[in-house]
């Protein structure tokens, strides 16, 4: 797995994306988050088309915590079956790296 990571999800409210960029950030699972929306998202789910307005959720970690992040993620999000990918960050600023990485260090 990659060394750093972008990892995104989604949720109906922009007080849900908070309430898991903070459970998240605050575990040390992710350095931090941004949340962007509403966001238009067009999507089959359950054999149906639709449209829906959700807040994005993205999440800087690293490889090595991803599986409890994903864990983490899945445990407390309000939907069932939430997407959640992560996208490698093939480069980035060494002050930036060096963080994500101290971040996501216990203490």
């Amino acid at each position: 797995m990659a060394d750093y990571l972008t990892v995104s999800t989604a949720t109906e409210t922009r007080e849900q994306a908070v309430a898991l960029a903070q459970s998240a950030v605050r575990a040390r699972l992710a350095a931090g988050a941004q949340i962007i929306g509403p966001v238009t998202s067009v999507f089959w789910h359950a054999g149906e088309f639709g449209t829906s307005e959700e807040y994005q959720l993205l999440l800087k970690t690293t490889g090595a915590r991803y599986p409890e992040l994903e864990g983490h993620l899945l445990e407390h999000h309000p939907w069932d079956n939430p997407e959640v990918c992560a996208t490698e960050i093939v480069r980035g600023a060494a002050g930036c790296l060096d963080w994500i990485d101290r971040s996501t260090t216990a203490d």
